[in-house]
């Protein structure tokens, strides 16, 4: 299935193709560069033309909501998530927004991170829009101004009236933004914020017992669907097997596995390995499809040192970024003279070269080490 001629023939003109940000039954992702009235700027397509059939209707209905929702906040200059660019029948363009999402960030202790993401939410709500979707960190944005930002408009609502169940809806969309203060910043919750937290709404507590059992049934069992930190299956079922059969080897110090969007594979697995011998990697690939049962990684990496936190555990969310070739994002998240140092290590010999675009950071590949 191939997208419409229009939006085919926009796309050819306008499009330039960047890196696969995700692919799964319900749509495709990309980061690259749109070309609009101003000239080119960094932008995130979202396609249907490559969904299988049996999941293009609800696929449909998803991306209707979207654009439907971000045609609001573009009409109300909201400016707390992407701008909507272009819409075609089976294909939109957004904006891309520099910064990165709240998983990687980890924004603890920073309050004000989070009364911007209060204010945003607000902004949201007067509008009439309702993200339905913020339990999930990767719909929060941490952006390199500090601000919060808000993506992936899929389940939004859009509401004429503040109805009863627009109360509703945006109630829990407070309170999963609660539930992430609570994360990372615990100490500033208000009583008020504590009383919303413990008490969800009537419509929130009937999904949890009922409706999300189904729907966990649907997209897990029939959509073969798993979406942790936009990992999917493998990340979640196969990554530990993997991780467990790598430190096997008395050569290894430490492994880290995340996982990347593959245009061939849809997701893709990128080990890191601790280790003093880059000539390990082949041991470990054949040890890996000796074991069998297991796939193994696409990609298997020996570094000198992993990038760790305070406490000592690797930091994936940089080993992310680098998986994913978004070097430009990583900037912000560097902490110390040795992450820079592992940098420096890690992008002159990454693996992941097939699926990448010139999005490296100047600021990055300038700084001393």
């Amino acid at each position: 299935m191939g997208l419409p001629k229009d939006d085919a023939a926009t796309l050819s003109a306008r499009w330039t193709e960047g890196i696969l940000l995700k692919r799964d039954v319900f749509s495709t992702v990309e980061r690259g560069r749109f070309r609009d009235d101003s000239g080119e700027v960094d932008a995130v397509l979202r396609r249907l033309d490559q969904v299988p059939v049996w999941s293009y209707p609800l696929a449909r209905y998803l991306f209707d909501r979207e654009r439907r929702a971000l045609a609001l906040a573009l009409a109300r200059d909201l400016d707390v998530g992407p701008r909507l660019l272009w819409a075609g029948r089976q294909a939109l363009v957004r904006g891309f927004i520099d910064g990165v999402a709240l998983h990687l960030a980890k924004p603890h202790g920073d309050l004000a991170y989070f009364r911007s993401a209060k204010l945003a939410l607000r902004k949201l709500h007067r509008a009439g829009i309702c993200h339905n979707d913020l339990a999930k960190e990767q719909n929060w944005l941490v952006g390199r101004d500090g601000r919060a930002y808000l993506t992936d408009f899929q389940l939004a609502a859009c509401f004429k009236t503040r109805s009863r169940l627009f109360r509703i809806a945006a109630y829990e969309d407070l309170r999963h933004l609660l539930k992430h203060k609570r994360s990372y910043a615990p100490s500033a919750l208000t009583p008020m914020e504590r009383k919303i937290l413990a008490r969800k709404s009537f419509v929130a507590s009937i999904w949890l017992k009922t409706g999300k059992k189904v729907y966990q049934a649907i997209t897990r069992g029939l959509f073969n669907f798993t979406d942790r930190e936009g990992g999917g299956r493998r990340l979640v079922n196969d990554a530990p097997v993997l991780s467990a059969l790598i430190r096997k080897n008395p050569e290894v110090r430490d492994t880290a596995i995340v996982a990347f969007a593959d245009r061939r594979t849809g997701v893709g697995l990128y080990a890191f390995v601790e280790a003093d011998k880059v000539a390990l990697e082949k041991q470990l690939r054949s040890e890996l499809l000796s074991a069998k049962g297991v796939k193994p990684p696409e990609h298997i990496q020996v570094v000198h040192a992993l990038p760790r936190d305070a406490a000592g555990k690797p930091r994936t969310e940089i080993l992310q970024l680098v998986a994913m070739n978004q070097l430009d994002l990583i900037e912000p998240l560097i902490t110390s003279d040795i992450d820079r140092a592992f940098l420096k290590d890690i992008l002159e010999s990454r693996k992941n070269l097939r699926d990448r675009f010139n999005f490296e950071s100047s600021e990055l590949n300038s700084r001393p080490n």
